[in-house]
Order: C-alpha cells, then sequence, then structure tokens
C-alpha cells in the first residue's frame, strides 16, 4: 500500500457508495418488466442476484450474468439493494425480502401497490436498520428495456438520492415526498391512463384512424395515445410486454378507491368519480368475458353499449 494514500472502507448498504461492481443488487420478481430492468442494471456493470418463483424465467438473466438464489430472503442477505418487482400487494407482503436485509440495506419496491402497505413496510425498515423506497413505475416494457421509466420514488429523500447511479439506467426519478407518496401517484397515474383509454374509446363508430391522426396533434394527444392509438385502432388487444390486462388497472383503480373512501389508515376521504366509472367500465370488460384482454380493449365494451359491431 503507498504510504499515505486513503484506504475507503468498502461499507454496506446506505450510505456508501453506490459503484459498479461493488454494490450488490438483488431483484425479485423478473417478469417482462423486473427482468428487463435487472438485465440493464446487469449491463451496467452491478453485480445481480434475482428470484422467479418459476426458475425458468430467471435463464436469460443467468445468460446475462446473473446469480439465482433459491428464496427472497437469499437475495436480500446477498445484497446491498433489493427491488421488487411483483404482481400485486399480496405478493409485496409475502415476499419476505426486507426479513433477509442486513442493516444498511436498502428495499426498492417497484411493484404497483398500496400506499398504507409502503408506509408500513418503511416504519419495518426502520425498526430493523434498513431504509426502504416505494418506486412504482410508468412506461411498460418499452420503457423497461430502454430505460426511459418514469420512477415515482417515495421514502427519504436522501435514499432516493444515493440510489439515482441505479435509477440512472432505469429510467428519471422524481422524489414524490414520504412513503407511499409513490404509491399514492402511481394511483393519480393509472386514473389518467384510465380517463385517457376509455376517451379513446369513444371514438367507437367513428373512422378510428382519422380521429385518431386527427386529434393527436391536438389539446387530446397523450402518451397513452402514442402507446395505445394505433394498435387499439388496428384492433389488436391482446394484453402481453407492454399492455397491462384489463384486470390490472382494475386492482389499481380498485386501490384508488379504497383511498378515496377514507379505507386507508391516516387517509383523507377524497370524492374520485372518474375512478369509480372508470373502474366500473373495465370490470364490464371481465364481466364480458375479456378480463385478459389489453386495456385498449375497452373499446369493446363501447361498441357493446353503443350497438356498433366489429
Amino acid at each position: 500500500m503507498e504510504v499515505g494514500k486513503k484506504v475507503e472502507p468498502l461499507g454496506f448498504g446506505y450510505p456508501a457508495q453506490v459503484r459498479r461492481g461493488r454494490t450488490r443488487v438483488g431483484w425479485i420478481g423478473i417478469g417482462v418488466m423486473g427482468g428487463a430492468m435487472a438485465t440493464r442494471l446487469l449491463a451496467a456493470g452491478f453485480t445481480v442476484t434475482a428470484y422467479a418463483r418459476t426458475s425458468v424465467k430467471a435463464d436469460a438473466l443467468v445468460a446475462a450474468g446473473a446469480s439465482v438464489a433459491d428464496s427472497p430472503a437469499s437475495v436480500a442477505a446477498a445484497s446491498d439493494v433489493v427491488f421488487t418487482m411483483v404482481s400485486d400487494p399480496g405478493d409485496v407482503r409475502a415476499s419476505g425480502a426486507l426479513a433477509g436485509l442486513r442493516p444498511g440495506g436498502v428495499l426498492v419496491d417497484c411493484t404497483s401497490s398500496s400506499p398504507s402497505l409502503a408506509r408500513e413496510i418503511a416504519a419495518a425498515a426502520r425498526s430493523a436498520g434498513c431504509h426502504a423506497v416505494d418506486a412504482p413505475v410508468s412506461g411498460g416494457d418499452a420503457g423497461a428495456r430502454d430505460g426511459t421509466l418514469a420512477i415515482l420514488a417515495g421514502g427519504d429523500e436522501a435514499v432516493v438520492a444515493w440510489l439515482a447511479p441505479l435509477f440512472a439506467h432505469l429510467g428519471t426519478p422524481t422524489h414524490m415526498s414520504p412513503p407511499g407518496s409513490g404509491q399514492s401517484s402511481k394511483i393519480a397515474n393509472q386514473i389518467a391512463v384510465a380517463g385517457a383509454v376509455v376517451g379513446l374509446s369513444d371514438a367507437a363508430g367513428l373512422d378510428a384512424r382519422l380521429f385518431l391522426d386527427a386529434v393527436s396533434k391536438g389539446a387530446a394527444g397523450s402518451r397513452v395515445m402514442d402507446i395505445f392509438g394505433t394498435r387499439a385502432v388496428s384492433r389488436d388487444f391482446a394484453s402481453g410486454p407492454g399492455s397491462g390486462s384489463a384486470r390490472y388497472i382494475i386492482k389499481d383503480l380498485g386501490m384508488a378507491l379504497e383511498i378515496g373512501d377514507g379505507q386507508e389508515e391516516e387517509e383523507e376521504a377524497t370524492a374520485l368519480p372518474g375512478a369509480a366509472l372508470f373502474r366500473q367500465m373495465f370490470s364490464a370488460m371481465v364481466a364480458n368475458g375479456d378480463g385478459d384482454l389489453c386495456v385498449r380493449g375497452l373499446i369493446t365494451v363501447i361498441e357493446r353499449l353503443s350497438g356498433v359491431h366489429k
């Protein structure tokens, strides 16, 4: 060792500096979104340990250089930062990732989940000497693949800032304020998306391509129209990558209505008539047997109501 040269301690978790090759990342939930996000961190030079309930889903990550653990707790034990990207609040609660984290470890939940659960996890993390950030994302599989997601982060501002070298490879983070605010922001995002889809569906009976081309140049133009518009008028309603099914948006709108009714602890009752109407309309898709179609398939509900047959 050179005389007088300062040796920086390796450290663990927050606040040790996030560095490629040093900061160990864990990933729980490697479906379309989670798998693409974890792959970007691998490509950026971070060590990634992953867990998937279906082991074959990890094959692509392993080929890219990831390690695989046999449980979420094992992922957490091997990681400075653990990301979760699972299906719903029940899966978040059942993941058990927090129990495996050492003091200083950081849990980042990218699942669209419940604000109250995010606050509960943050409190449990503090009690364990760890940190938790609720960071749901918007942008679909294209955003996950290209690193252009909108990341809505709730939690300690300093911890969110510390995560910047990781978030930089996933998208653009915005600190939304205290724990739970990331999830509340994602729910508001979903209400806005649902409203845009409903508006797009109201083109039923018109020349859909002409309508889309005309209004996309005006005030009604939006990212939702860019993402869903062409496939909607082509009647491509299949769900899949970047095409969340009606069942998922019903879940998100249901969480919005729980908040609106003041059912979540510490939440004041808020009138959300739009969310209630949109959820009812997407629920009609399920009732019609179309719950696994993409949300852009809502146009089929409008067509049924209008007597339009395609």
